[in-house]
């Protein structure tokens, strides 16, 4: 009888831990932020799927060689960029396209990849763990693999009912964790919640930053998340048009995803291609390197210039947008 009562009870937990692991999840963010664009109603966060996507993402299992891994291009310590690296590493010391982008905030956004080509964050992995030269495995044969791993069984079956790893699942998974990753700790968040104030420099970079930047960095977020033309000169060697890599048209010539102004700190080098080391170098190119064709943003039309101090300034203002909270925080690191 008492074997009984045991077994009963070992399965009573063990069903309450399953009910608990499904359970819906709430994003976390400031109340001055707007309302993420993700459907969290129809695609609610669970704490199992977050758990099993954070052991994906730091897994070098989907690669072709199981040498690479999400995180290896997008790392932790860096706001989730690949800090130093001009384009993407991957797989047999392979080179990407592009600058590898922060990931923060991404319930926010629409459209992912530098030219938007991907529409759905739930599929966003697909186009890394594909590329040759980034992590160059077939989705089908990383799914196989997992299906091999004891491991993975068991953390499938917490977060779906059954241990059968899929490619849909496995992309739910990693998207569910980058969902969590928000970046709403920084300097600027706290002066928001009127934690903290501006030092004068500070206060007068944000002036200019709000006269000069903010109509595609727009805050809280800095970013609308749409795409301009910046006015970069073309790299030869890359001969990258953007959008219209995929659409031909000609509207979409030389236009790239708008990135957050936050963490930039921690996410150099600039721009799709990795081309500016600093922020003076960025802040060169809106004074003296707009190249001007038909699709430049309107805005820079004529050159952003500022004086010395006004450059001090802006930047004081910007160091403001570093979250230091995001790159410590353990639930987002390597378990």
């Amino acid at each position: 009888m008492y074997s009984k009562l045991k077994y009963f009870a070992f399965a009573s937990f063990l069903l309450l831990l399953f009910s608990y692991s499904l359970q819906d999840i709430g994003l976390i963010y400031p109340s001055y932020f707007p309302k993420p664009v993700y459907d969290f109603k129809k695609k609610p966060l669970k704490k199992a799927t977050i758990e099993l996507g954070r052991k994906l993402f730091y897994d070098p299992i989907l690669s072709r060689n199981n040498t690479i891994s999400c995180s290896s291009c997008h790392n932790s310590n860096q706001a989730f960029s690949h800090a130093g690296n001009h384009l993407s590493k991957g797989i047999e010391d392979g080179i990407g396209d592009r600058n590898s982008p922060a990931i923060f905030n991404l319930a926010w956004q629409k459209n992912f990849m530098w030219d938007g080509v991907i529409p759905n964050i739930d599929a966003q992995a697909l186009a890394p763990i594909n590329h040759p030269a980034e992590m160059g495995e077939d989705i089908n044969t990383a799914v196989r693999k997992l299906n091999k791993s004891k491991e993975y069984r068991t953390l499938f079956y917490k977060s779906f009912g059954d241990s059968v790893a899929t490619s849909e699942r496995l992309m739910k998974a990693l998207s569910q964790f980058q969902l969590t990753i928000v970046s709403a700790n920084s300097k600027y968040d706290k002066v928001k919640q009127k934690k903290a104030q501006f030092t004068d420099s500070e206060k007068k970079g944000y002036h200019l930053y709000q006269q000069n930047c903010s109509s595609c960095h727009s805050e809280p977020l800095f970013s609308t998340y749409g795409f301009a033309n910046n006015g970069l000169p073309a790299d030869p060697k890359l001969d990258d048009h953007g959008k219209w890599n995929k659409s031909f048209e000609p509207a979409d010539q030389w236009m790239f995803k708008i990135p957050s102004l936050r963490n930039l700190g921690y996410t150099y080098p600039y721009m799709h291609d990795g081309r500016f080391k600093t922020l003076d170098e960025v802040l060169d190119h809106y004074e003296k390197g707009i190249v001007k064709s038909a699709t430049l943003a309107k805005q820079l039309e004529k050159p952003v210039v500022f004086n010395v101090k006004e450059r001090k300034d802006l930047l004081s203002f910007l160091a403001t947008l570093n979250d230091s909270t995001l790159v410590s925080n353990q639930n987002y690191q390597k378990k």
